[in-house]
């Protein structure tokens, strides 16, 4: 694939940081309503936290996730980073990758069913140690989600240990 010109790759590093911010604010948001679902004083508003939990997991995260991780691959592609040219670049892919398969196995299934317990048993959910378990792990989960993702923004911003030194061990196996 050609490499992009320096007005396409703007847009495309746009359209990444956008996806990243939408990924990180609503994730950010799914963590304060969890955190308000502790305080829940009626089974209704118990439900409606959690439903509202899966409502922005399922229509802005995945797809905000997806839309990351798709611009990211784009950008290695068709600019100067690469894939493996940069540590940052690599670390970034590496806690990506955590993140959605963390999201994809354990945050997404523990909202699903503290959704389901609340919509089937109300208030009394909290009394439900299975609710509590999934409750406490998108709690615990979206704020570790959270963290991660403003680290890989940093490092998005900062750009820290540089180029990897490939030619020098090129040359070194050419020696």
């Amino acid at each position: 694939m050609p490499k992009l010109s320096i007005k396409q790759k703007n847009w495309l590093l746009s359209a990444h940081v956008a996806f990243a911010a939408l990924w990180t604010g609503t994730v950010l948001s799914m963590f304060l309503l969890s955190l308000r679902n502790r305080n829940a004083d009626n089974g209704d508003a118990l439900y409606a936290l959690n439903s509202a939990i899966n409502l922005l997991d399922d229509y802005i995260v995945i797809p905000s996730a997806i839309g990351s991780v798709i611009t990211a691959t784009f950008l290695c592609w068709t600019t100067n980073y690469g894939f493996t040219k940069f540590y940052w670049v690599i670390v970034k892919w590496i806690l990506t990758t955590g993140l959605v398969v963390f999201g994809t196995f354990w945050l997404f299934p523990w909202g699903n069913v503290a959704e389901d317990i609340s919509a089937q048993s109300g208030l009394q959910a909290l009394k439900n140690q299975i609710y509590g378990f999934d409750s406490r792990g998108v709690l615990i989960g979206s704020l570790i989600q959270v963290i991660f993702l403003v680290v890989i923004i940093g490092i998005s911003v900062l750009k820290p240990w540089g180029r990897r030194p490939i030619k020098e061990k090129k040359q070194a196996i050419a020696d």
